[in-house]
């Protein structure tokens, strides 16, 4: 029979990377009183949820990219020259004093982590206009 052994550490952080919190308290106890046959399920269900999580969220950023690009497609429809005058469109109402503030709105599109979006930054740093704080 295999016994399967899993550090509190080991479980914390698959804990946190499904549910976005470290367990303490009671779930924590739980988890201490497992026997190994038990903690082996719940880390198993564990890892499932995390890959039903990742799926659902590389789900979420592909249609977060498509929403983005029906937009830049949208300004350029609308008289827009090409993708920079679109993206400048898009952004014109935005505020930015720095990089951290075009970082910021390519996370609020949903896209920030993805290929597109670290691109996607790249390009409006060079687009966009900043303003100089008061």
């Amino acid at each position: 029979m295999e016994t399967f052994t899993y550090s509190d550490d080991g479980f914390s952080d698959l804990h946190k990377d499904v549910y976005g919190f470290r367990p303490r308290g009671i779930i924590l106890s739980n988890w201490n009183i497992l026997p190994p046959a038990e903690k082996k399920v719940r880390w198993d269900q564990l890892c499932e949820e995390l890959e039903a999580n990742t799926k659902f969220k590389n789900e979420q950023e592909v249609k977060a990219v498509a929403r983005f690009e029906d937009r830049i497609q949208d300004a350029i429809s609308l008289g827009a020259s090409n993708r920079v005058e679109a993206l400048r469109w898009i952004t014109g109402s935005e505020t930015f004093y720095h990089g951290q503030d075009v970082e910021h709105f390519v996370w609020e599109q949903g896209i920030l982590f993805t290929k597109y979006g670290k691109q996607l930054v790249k390009d409006l740093l060079l687009v966009v206009e900043y303003k100089e704080c008061a």
